[in-house]
């Protein structure tokens, strides 16, 4: 009964004014559903949005054409600088490797603002209406869930949710803008390389005035990055490894995750974020990703640190390391020391390790 009202109320709507087969094809005159349904459209908003949305949204499906969520160019851009000069077997294998395993997380058009993504296995978040703001829980958190859900809302045990989550409940949208989510952001390596990402300061503007209200941001900031202070433990994943089980079934299996945190140095420093301490966040690769498909690809691995600049979601606005000055200063367990890293991870590592004598002393 449900689904047969949020029908009707579709066909009211502006975009259920336009006519089913404007969209997804087929053939509207045909009495015979089996033939009018061939060659019909299941996400006419992928991979080109401009066949079925830039009609009318051809801005923003210009600058979506090269989003993150539809190309995943830091994915690729990432793996094949790893990889460097490579012969055609090889690229091949690694293609075919990514395609399997990699590619299936993009998003597109109806897969934000009418159904769930099909890498979490798709269906309709309410009837076939299109929705403004995703929704965070079936849309946003569907696919970044593993580590951002948690950590923003506290599924972490025995950890907070993000202050901005447990006092004001706020979305994923209050900080991350239409503007960015439909950003032309295509040329770029990741996403903090992007122009319209969300930064603290956005409304936390008093921090880097003149004559901050809180001292130690007079102290601290811009060499010190917010998280550094008001994050709390976040999610660290080590090597992931891809392949096919006996039936043919692709998979992946990750060698460990932990609760941790780290501070280290900026390995991307950019006039956004200009910080020389940052959080940084180990990202499960290794030499032997690919393995299943090809050996030794990944020749040129070291080109890139695995411990990289991160923004948890996890913020508060009192921290184990901020509570006093020593909390911080001379504990060594907070830092990303060359005794951290293991000696495959060595020499890709030198951007972000700290010296043992460059650990603030206490004070």
């Amino acid at each position: 009964m449900r689904k047969c009202l949020l029908t009707l109320i579709f066909f009211d709507t502006e975009h259920g004014q336009i006519g089913c087969t404007t969209c997804h094809g087929g053939n509207a005159q045909d009495p015979d559903w089996r033939t009018a349904h061939q060659d019909v459209i299941r996400d006419p908003s992928y991979p080109n949005s401009m066949q079925a949305c830039g009609g009318c949204h051809e801005k923003i499906c210009v600058a979506n054409q090269s989003g993150l969520h539809i190309t995943l160019a830091p994915f690729r851009k990432i793996i094949f600088a790893r990889i460097g000069t490579a012969s055609p077997e090889i690229m091949a294998a690694v293609n075919l490797a990514m395609g399997t395993h990699c590619a299936g997380c993009h998003s597109s058009c109806g897969q934000c603002h009418v159904s769930r993504p099909n890498s979490v296995e798709g269906g309709f978040v309410e009837g076939h209406l299109f929705q403004k703001k995703p929704p965070m829980a079936t849309n946003c958190t569907s696919c970044h869930g593993s580590r951002v859900e948690k950590e923003y809302t506290g599924k972490n045990k025995g950890f907070a949710a993000d202050v901005h989550y447990r006092k004001r409940h706020m979305k994923c949208i209050a900080c991350h803008k239409g503007s960015e989510m439909h950003g032309a952001n295509g040329r770029v390596t990741g996403r903090y390389q992007a122009a319209n990402t969300p930064s603290c300061i956005d409304c936390h503007s008093e921090v880097i005035s003149k004559k901050p209200k809180i001292e130690v941001h007079r102290t601290h900031v811009p060499k010190l990055q917010c998280h550094a202070c008001h994050s709390i433990p976040y999610t660290n994943c080590y090597g992931c490894h891809v392949g096919k089980d006996d039936r043919g079934l692709p998979y992946y299996q990750l060698d460990r995750s932990e609760i941790s945190f780290k501070i280290g140095k900026n390995p991307i420093p950019t006039n956004k974020r200009p910080h020389e301490y940052v959080l940084l966040r180990h990202v499960p690769t290794n030499p032997n990703l690919f393995n299943y498909y090809v050996k030794g690809a990944m020749k040129n691995f070291d080109i890139l640190p695995t411990w990289k600049f991160a923004t948890p979601h996890n913020i508060q606005r009192i921290t184990p390391q901020a509570k006093r000055c020593n909390a911080c200063h001379g504990n060594k367990k907070l830092f990303l020391l060359e005794k951290d890293i293991i000696p495959l991870e060595l020499k890709a590592n030198q951007v972000a390790i700290l010296k043992e004598d460059e650990v603030p002393l206490k004070r």
